[in-house]
């Protein structure tokens, strides 16, 4: 009988230790952080290219005229 009340509390030990672990949102800010930062980089990826079109007709029309 001892065996599985062992077994019993060990059990109770795990599925506690597990509750606690999926309760803590310490992983949460990291998480966020890092999608900021893709959007960000997606943001800028795509503003760039944009950017660069225009700066590339400028050019283009300055040589023409020149």
């Amino acid at each position: 009988m001892k065996g599985i009340c062992g077994m019993r509390q060990g059990f109770c030990s795990l599925a506690c230790r597990l509750q606690c672990l999926l309760a803590r949102d310490d992983g949460q800010d990291l998480v966020e952080y890092a999608l900021l930062v893709a959007l960000i980089a997606i943001a800028a990826i795509s503003g760039s290219h944009k950017v660069a079109s225009a700066v590339n007709s400028v050019f283009s029309t300055v040589s023409t005229s020149i």
